[in-house]
């Protein structure tokens, strides 16, 4: 499917590897330029590298911090005027709420709640005045079904979800569209990082802890980053312009609910 966006231009926040880096291929597939973000230069670079190679586009690299203001400057002065904005930021790490303290939480919600807002304060008036524009929040499956340990995450990405919820009807007349994708279980090195620490704990093996966990799953698998950034590539898409102000749970089943 011709995703008709080809030639527009899209900012992929923490794209070096893992969901972002999935969406920004997918992206550059479909004839987009695209900024990748990352904090290791040197990843950074050859995700970049990978990228053209293998679709041929445009890609831009720009190693920085998006949860600073130097991040955010560096990002917009590569693009100023993204036609796409792809908000993605590491969560805060397994922890105990208990352990918690003030400044842990005022990280957290920043990295994930305020991180975003800020991004979209800088991209959305443009594409108010070009008749378009396509923002994806990459939050968590977490929003929907919380997980212990991830408190704080799931706490502050489900508030960047209800402060951009009434946003988005705002700007939908101007074929500006704000929508969310929750991963669940997907196959990226931070999922297994965390399950290294689940396997530790009980004292069996990563792959032990791994079969467990798609064990769970009713889908009986865990999902791959390249169809993340297909789904990611569609929300982009021209054909996407009546989605807005949703979130795409992709969990294999896991979240047992209707609706």
């Amino acid at each position: 499917m011709d995703l008709g966006i080809a030639g527009r231009k899209a900012i992929v926040c923490a794209s070096s590897r893992g969901l972002g880096r999935a969406c920004a291929t997918r992206l550059s597939e479909a004839g987009v330029e695209v900024v990748v973000n990352g904090l290791d230069p040197k990843r950074l670079e050859a995700t970049a590298a990978d990228i053209r190679k293998q679709t041929g586009g445009k890609v831009i690299a720009v190693a920085a911090n998006v949860a600073t203001k130097e991040g955010q400057d560096a990002l917009f002065a590569a693009c100023p005027e993204p036609d796409i904005l792809i908000a993605n930021n590491a969560g805060p790490p397994f922890r105990d709420f208990r352990e918690l303290d003030r400044q842990k939480m005022i990280d957290g919600v920043i990295g994930n709640m305020i991180v975003p807002v800020e991004l979209l304060q800088r991209a959305i008036d443009p594409m108010i005045k070009k008749k378009f524009g396509r923002i994806v929040n990459i939050t968590s499956g977490s929003v929907k079904m919380p997980i212990s340990g991830l408190d704080l995450s799931s706490g502050a990405r489900a508030g960047l979800t209800a402060f951009l919820a009434g946003i988005a009807r705002t700007v939908a007349q101007h074929n500006v569209t704000i929508n969310f994708m929750l991963p669940g279980p997907f196959d990226t090195d931070r999922l297994r990082s965390n399950h290294e620490m689940t396997a530790k704990k009980q004292g069996i093996t990563l792959d032990e802890a791994l079969k467990h966990r798609m064990a769970t799953i009713p889908a009986r698998r865990l999902g791959q980053a390249d169809e993340f950034g297909a789904t990611c590539a569609f929300l982009c898409s021209s054909h996407a312009g009546y989605i807005t102000g949703q979130n795409i749970l992709l969990d294999g089943g896991v979240f047992p609910g209707a609706f």
